[in-house]
């Protein structure tokens, strides 16, 4: 059953189709919600927050969006707002996709550390509509549409925030990457 169908039979008092809505993105939403906060314990509590923000207000859900695209807007915003008011910069982990070493290398694993917290402080320092922008960009592979529409802009602002992000991120980054090579 598609999500449409989901929120409809919610709407008209069927709780299971929420559950499945639930089932469904609380495992992304968590994951969204720590790139932003960096802490397991408030991504969960994030999460619970939006679905119940989400269960609230189901009746003010429109199908111009899709209904993912709709329930990780609210989960950014809870989550900016929930940095606001701790005054604190979250920051992110890079994907742990790359190929294992052959054999166990502690130089290259420190190195790999440094790097990784390198990143991490420098996305922390990143604006916070730019810092939004790479982290829905990097780990929520969403479209340019959905993020526009997460965060309350146009294609081309989320387009300019990503390539501001990128170029600072680059900035920030070059004189550490030539200093460890040398």
């Amino acid at each position: 059953m598609d999500e449409s169908e989901l929120i409809h039979q919610y709407r008209q008092g069927d709780r299971s189709a929420f559950r499945q809505l639930v089932e469904k993105y609380q495992d992304s939403v968590i994951n969204v919600s720590y790139r932003f906060l960096r802490n397991k314990e408030e991504a969960e509590e994030a999460a619970q927050e939006v679905f119940l923000k989400v269960y609230m207000s189901a009746n003010s859900y429109q199908h111009r969006t899709k209904f993912s695209t709709w329930l990780f807007k609210i989960a950014v915003n809870y989550c900016l707002n929930k940095l606001r008011d701790k005054n604190k910069l979250p920051s992110s982990r890079l994907k742990e996709d790359l190929p294992a070493p052959v054999e166990f290398q502690p130089d290259r694993l420190l190195e790999q550390e440094n790097l990784n917290r390198s990143v991490r402080k420098a996305i922390d320092s990143l604006p916070e509509q730019q810092r939004a922008a790479i982290l829905l960009n990097q780990y929520g592979e969403f479209s340019y549409q959905e993020m526009a529409q997460m965060l309350d802009c146009s294609i081309s602002a989320v387009e300019s925030r990503l390539f501001r992000a990128k170029e600072n991120l680059r900035r920030i980054l070059t004189p550490s990457i030539k200093k460890d090579e040398i």
